[in-house]
């Protein structure tokens, strides 16, 4: 697998690069912020990312998609990342697309809906402060024809706003253990269901939902009874590489705004892009970003592949861009000065949306020491 976009690949590139920068740039973000927005993110914008085809990406062609892979996936996420478009583009069209595969009734139901631009699913998985996926407590007990859960989650992305939240509940053993935890597809209308937005540092929302005894049929399964550890792993592998492509574009624009500024700011004299110090820290950055770069195109290219061991270079891609990415902030934000801390410039914004995701489906370290475990040690 040649580590390069192929020619449609490189149109769809410059197709979401241009609509992307001229739709919802950096200002439109201030504009949500500003507003206090309880939405999150634009509705009439996620419409056209419909209309561009967007949200189909991952939706079979069947299903009123255009049935690519994650590569298509990342080039749209590594231009919202580059942006900073608040956006549900992650968790609906990628991980809840990978959810709702796995079961042909609810796929008939929602993959249309999402590809339509119609639905925003939401992940109800984490119930810690950090990325710990086989710690799920909230329970689902036997009730007539179906479950009734119980239990909270934390941090659920546009969980406030969802038409549907995918949640993982535990049907048999221990937190901690991979065995018996079950998927969940539930409506936000369901009785007993509440969930409350808070705001993220990024400007993001998300919320803490709570599941005080909500019936559901045994038909809102996705997978199989105690088997969703499976599905489970393979809906965030996608979120994993999903989060490691949009931090490629926030790193990205970050690198591209330090260079500007080292090209423009002077100091003594002279260009402060003229002292060597900073030509070297800034030439480090760039070789930082592109072996990122290359970890998340091999990670895709293996998801798309179905390769059987696709999650070491999946945990790969999501620590190597965490690391390179919080050093492109970090070396923005020191680099501009002073006023790299203020709101008036961009690169304060790029180093919170990659503090969020950074911790979005595990952080470097978390994934570090998945690719060891991986690797039997």
């Amino acid at each position: 697998m040649p580590l390069y976009h192929t020619d449609d690949q490189t149109m769809l590139r410059d197709t979401a690069r241009s609509f992307i920068a001229d739709a919802a740039p950096v200002k439109h973000l201030r504009q949500l912020r500003d507003t206090h927005d309880r939405t999150g993110f634009s509705r009439d914008l996620w419409k056209q990312f419909a209309e561009m085809g967007f949200t189909g990406i991952l939706v079979p062609e069947t299903q009123g998609g255009l049935g690519l892979g994650h590569v298509e996936a990342s080039i749209v996420l590594e231009e919202i990342g580059r942006n900073l478009t608040p956006s549900p583009f992650l968790t609906t069209a990628v991980t809840a697309v990978e959810a709702l595969k796995t079961s042909a009734t609810l796929g008939a139901e929602w993959l249309p809906k999402i590809a339509s631009g119609n639905a925003i699913v939401a992940l109800a998985i984490e119930e810690s402060a950090k990325h710990r996926p086989d710690r799920i407590a909230l329970t689902a007990e036997r009730s007539g024809n179906g479950f009734k859960l119980t239990g909270t989650k934390n941090f659920v992305i546009n969980g406030h706003v969802a038409d549907m939240l995918i949640v993982a509940a535990r049907t048999a053993g221990a937190v901690g253990e991979p065995d018996g935890i079950t998927l969940f597809a539930v409506p936000k209308d369901a009785a007993g269901l509440s969930a409350n937005p808070v705001l993220l540092a990024d400007s993001s929302l998300a919320s803490h939902v709570r599941l005080d005894g909500v019936q559901v049929d045994a038909d809102a399964v996705l997978g199989d009874v105690d088997g969703g550890w499976g599905p489970l792993t393979k809906l965030l592998d996608a979120g994993r590489v999903g989060a490691a492509a949009e931090m490629l574009g926030v790193g990205g624009a970050a690198l591209d705004a330090t260079v500007d500024y080292l090209k423009t700011r002077k100091q003594f004299g002279r260009l402060i892009g003229e002292f060597q110090a900073l030509q070297h820290r800034a030439a480090h950055l760039y070789g930082e970003m592109q072996v990122a770069r290359a970890t998340v195109l091999k990670a895709a290219q293996l998801l798309d592949a179905e390769y059987p061991r696709a999650e070491i270079a999946v945990a790969v891609a999501k620590a190597k861009t965490g690391r390179a990415c919080a050093l492109a902030v970090q070396e923005g934000v020191q680099m501009h000065g002073g006023i790299g801390m203020t709101d008036e410039y961009d690169i304060g914004l790029y180093m919170k949306r990659d503090r969020a995701l950074e911790e979005f489906f595990g952080d470097a370290r978390f994934h570090a020491d998945r690719v060891a475990r991986l690797n039997g040690y």
